[in-house]
């Protein structure tokens, strides 16, 4: 992939649009906000070691989880940079027990907005590579009303975009649509998201398997024998961030499945669905990857509740697929 300079993301978006008969520039919008987010995030996980956004709150989400310091930060910054301008009704935040609605003073759009503000936040303080993903819906109920809830609980097949920015030696925004999937790199001198990645699909092998190990005494027979399998074929590399993102930014690239399965005693997994498993399933998928709960499709999956949590099996469709079949042929 050859970088392409000049070719900004707003610029990028606007030239797609066109194809659409009918588009209004609402979507641009959103993702001029989304940016603008992404923007000030990085920003300050550049400088938090410099300006006190290091370690925890002393707080804890609706997850149960130690709130850090750039967690909130990043929470309310989606949050202020969503609501206002008219593209938006609700906005889904991990950090959040329910939804956040538009205020009253300003128009309630047409998008809902799932999304995890700062995904890998346990990594902040030893400078690991961290990032934000989000999740789009069109919503169900009329533009101008309130949104409810029914407009964010719904398949994943109802995503009409979704992305992610890593924050790490660079800043990246990785966006998927019908169109595809690509990546724009933040030029941090002038402010702006580049194209540099464009047509992002998964290589034809992979080569790369991601799990965390340390869990291995809890796993059902199912994912034993298939990571048995990576390390006895030979021509597998063991690579494991700890950072969800991360994780699937690297194996988007160079190939390869990342796992986190149910365990014996919690086989309804640890991620989030909303705004964790949905959006990079949806990612996966554009990029002609697979992304299943160890048993079924992600994408097909109905949530129930806002902060629904599932296993997750994502990457080259070839390995989540080989994967799959071993925890279902184990579990039958």
């Amino acid at each position: 992939m050859t970088p392409q300079e000049g070719i900004p993301l707003d610029r990028f978006l606007t030239e797609t649009l066109r194809e659409y008969p009918g588009a209004t520039g609402t979507f641009v919008d959103l993702m001029q906000s989304i940016a603008l987010a992404g923007k000030l995030i990085s920003s300050r996980v550049n400088r938090a070691g410099l300006s006190g956004m290091l370690g925890a709150t002393g707080s804890t989400n609706v997850q149960g989880e130690r709130v850090q310091k750039l967690d909130a930060y990043a929470n309310d910054v989606f949050i202020r940079a969503l609501e206002h301008r008219g593209h938006t009704c609700m906005i889904v935040s991990e950090e959040e027990g329910g939804v956040v609605r538009v205020p009253e003073q300003w128009h309630s759009g047409r998008y809902v907005v799932a999304v995890d503000p700062l995904d890998g936040s346990t990594n902040i303080d030893v400078n690991a590579t961290i990032g934000t993903i989000f999740a789009i819906f069109r919503r169900i109920s009329e533009e101008g009303t309130p949104a409810g809830d029914a407009d964010a609980l719904r398949p994943g097949t109802d995503q009409v975009a979704a992305g992610y920015l890593i924050y790490g030696s660079g800043t990246v925004l990785v966006l998927a649509t019908e169109q595809g999937v690509h990546g724009f790199t933040l030029d941090p001198l002038v402010g702006e998201f580049f194209l540099s990645h464009p047509n992002i699909r998964y290589p034809e092998r992979a080569q790369i398997f991601s799990i965390n190990e340390a869990y291995a005494h809890e796993w059902t027979p199912g994912v034993r024998e298939y990571v048995d399998t990576c390390k006895a074929e030979g021509g597998w590399t063991a690579r494991y961030i700890g950072s969800l993102v991360a994780d699937f930014h690297r194996n988007l690239l160079r190939g390869g499945v990342f796992l986190y399965p149910g365990t014996v005693d919690k086989p309804e997994g640890k991620l989030r669905l909303l705004y964790e498993a949905f959006p990079l399933a949806y990612i996966a998928e554009r990029a002609g990857g697979a992304a299943t709960d160890g048993r079924s499709r992600i994408l097909d999956i109905t949530p129930t509740e806002l902060h629904d949590r599932t296993p997750l099996v994502i990457g080259s469709a070839d390995a989540v697929q080989a994967a799959t079949a071993r925890m279902v042929g184990q579990t039958e």
